[in-house]
């Protein structure tokens, strides 16, 4: 083989690497951000809200956020994403201060419809508990509703939505019916190597008492290899181009997310 022909050869071999690399990342960028992947996985998350519209106070929520696939079986007979967020969450003291300690436990279980389709489809039930260790920290109530997610994949990045809904059916008295709806839309726009940009604000309606805010984000974050687990990073600066009522003015949403099995 004369030498430009290896060079040539050399410089394929490179470039098909380096695009191979490249969809890698952008698939293991996927994997990490979509709700809907069937792999288990652990997220280590936090919301720190430095601005509140009309107060002088802060408040924040740092997240554990389990997730495990169940696979069709003979009663149900598509696969389910079980995820439980467990909040330690910091919010204004009536009496002054702040309060910090455990919050309300989610658990919602959505069944994919449409496994391995263009456009993913999930739906299913939720529960919220009042585990909250202060009253300041949590409603107080039990709370039932639904989630449903839609996401598109592909090389590029995803695009879909989170959609919650729940309702107060029991719990302590003397607190207020408790019933909201938010929605999550997601865009991820991969780039090389890895990274990737963001937006991911939870848009949150009050629909007892009217209040609600609108954030729109825009962060960025990287994925990567370890082992067989997919480490990813990424922080998310967001504001509120919405509201009503003392809710988030600016929040800024980080956390670490890890997928195993891959």
């Amino acid at each position: 083989m004369t030498p430009n022909r290896r060079y040539l050869v050399a410089g394929g071999l490179m470039l098909g690497m380096a695009a191979a690399q490249a969809q890698t990342s952008a698939e293991d960028s996927n994997k990490s951000n979509n709700p809907l992947n069937l792999a288990a996985s652990f997220n280590v998350q936090n919301y720190y809200t430095p601005s509140l519209f009309g107060t002088d106070t802060h408040s924040n929520d740092f997240l554990l956020r389990p997730t495990m696939p169940i696979g069709p079986n003979g009663i149900v007979p598509v696969p389910q994403i079980l995820r439980g967020t467990i909040p330690i969450s910091t919010r204004p003291d009536p009496n002054g201060g702040y309060k910090t300690g455990l919050g309300d436990i989610n658990l919602f279980d959505i069944f994919l419809l449409n496994p391995g389709g263009a456009v993913q489809f999930g739906v299913g039930p939720l529960v919220t508990i009042p585990t909250a260790t202060d009253k300041s920290l949590g409603t107080g109530k039990w709370q039932a509703g639904l989630a449903a997610v839609g996401i598109h994949a592909s090389k590029t990045g995803l695009l879909g939505a989170l959609v919650q809904w729940q309702h107060s059916f029991a719990g302590q008295g003397d607190r207020p019916t408790v019933e909201t709806l938010t929605g999550q839309p997601f865009l991820i726009f991969n780039l090389p190597e890895g990274w990737y940009l963001r937006s991911t604000g939870i848009w949150t309606f009050d629909l007892q008492h009217g209040s609600y805010y609108i954030p729109v984000g825009l962060g960025a974050g990287k994925a990567w290899k370890m082992g067989t687990t997919i480490v990813n990073a990424f922080i998310e600066p967001q504001y509120s181009v919405a509201h009503s009522g003392n809710v988030p003015k600016w929040q800024i949403f980080a956390g670490v997310n890890f997928t195993f099995g891959h």
